[in-house]
């Protein structure tokens, strides 16, 4: 990514995706050029937890929602140290923000970060384009950057895919860190840091869990050296075939019994790890307004989701596993796709969605008090 913080304002921008189809509109952020996957997320808020969410790393996300940075930007609310997008597509930026909390706007904050985006352009029409044709990659371009046409194709198309992409590494902590209990301690969980959002392991401090957050190159030594009475797997980018690591780890942990909880990027690990195969899925979910049906209990949530690969597992049948048996605990109503996991002989399950979602909906904050529950049982 190059980027320049002046003339955002007026230079003309271009958006090219990698099967040639063409947007023109302005700069919208920092002016140069950025590449990426092009990804559509469907929330009407929590634009801000989104541009902070890791696992978007070297994806440019585009908004279905026709106005963003109605509300500004502030302090409190990002899910990480900085803005992770490699690019921001919208149709009509607001352009003075209007809210209590808000300390600057979010084209300022693009600015000040060095996002390469866009505005002014038919977000409808090229959502609809990613849906019938899927996720591809992507270019934006603006002030200099904006050359002949094939010329930014063919940067497109050089490009690296998502498909094969190992990039937790990338946007996990480099140092251990903990994250204290609020309140009376009650438990210790190692977690191993994919990608992790800061509002998870504030979900569990909340219900009286010390968090030792851990790096993704995390080794099963390193997860038991804090004498965890649970063991978290995180969110996070890039695809889960790539995850030996990872995936070496949890079966450490299975191997162990230890309770165990994952989310998303977590819930592909453990999908490998119980002998399940993962795919790419056409275009994804992302937004904060996915039917997922709990299948243990019957009840459907109203979710927020942030993924572009998925478990291949069966639906209909419980499988057996080196780990015991396992079973489908939640599905996407959409689409029928995997959406959760649930060993049914040791206390291990995971969520491909995100029950912590700060944005809201909150329909699945429950998920932290079975993880609470399974070490609670298996403490007695």
């Amino acid at each position: 990514m190059t980027t320049s913080t002046r003339g955002a304002a007026k230079a003309p921008a271009v958006l090219v995706l990698e099967d040639g189809r063409i947007f023109r509109g302005r700069a919208y952020g920092a002016v140069g050029e950025t590449f990426g996957e092009a990804v559509f997320s469907t929330g009407m808020t929590g634009y801000q937890e989104t541009l902070t969410d890791p696992s978007y790393h070297r994806q440019v996300v585009v908004m279905t929602a026709p106005h963003v940075g109605n509300t500004g930007v502030n302090d409190e609310d990002p899910e990480s140290s900085r803005i992770w997008v490699a690019g921001y597509v919208v149709r009509d930026p607001a352009r003075v923000p209007s809210n209590w909390r808000s300390q600057r706007s979010l084209d300022e904050e693009l600015v000040k970060q060095g996002v390469v985006g866009i505005s002014g352009i038919d977000t409808r029409a090229l959502t609809r384009h990613l849906r019938e044709r899927g996720a591809m990659r992507v270019g934006i371009f603006s002030g200099e950057a904006v050359m002949d046409d094939a010329v930014l194709l063919a940067k497109v198309q050089d490009a690296p895919q998502m498909k094969g992409a190992n990039l937790s590494a990338e946007v996990a902590t480099k140092e251990a860190y903990v994250v204290p209990a609020i309140g009376e301690k009650k438990f210790t969980v190692a977690a191993v840091d994919l990608g992790i959002k800061g509002m998870t392991p504030h979900r569990m401090a909340e219900r009286g869990i010390e968090v030792h957050v851990l790096p993704a190159t995390a080794t099963v030594e390193d997860v038991y050296a804090v004498d965890p009475d649970g063991v978290f797997f995180s969110n996070g980018p890039g695809d889960p075939a790539t995850a030996d690591g990872p995936v070496a780890v949890m079966q450490g942990v299975l191997e162990r019994k230890t309770p165990l909880f994952g989310i998303c990027f977590g819930n592909q690990i453990l999908g490998r790890a119980l002998g399940f195969g993962t795919y790419k899925l056409k275009y994804g979910h992302r937004g904060i307004n996915q039917p997922v049906q709990d299948r243990t209990t019957g009840k459907v949530e109203v979710t927020a989701h942030n993924h572009g690969f998925a478990v291949d597992a069966p639906l209909d049948k419980v499988s057996e596993t080196p780990y015991g048996r396992a079973e489908v605990s939640h599905v996407c109503l959409n689409d029928q796709v995997v959406e959760g996991l649930q060993l049914l002989d040791q206390p291990a399950f995971s969520v491909q969605y995100h029950p912590e979602a700060a944005a809201g909906p909150h329909d699945a904050a429950y998920l932290f008090d079975r993880f609470v529950t399974l070490m609670e049982a298996e403490r007695a």
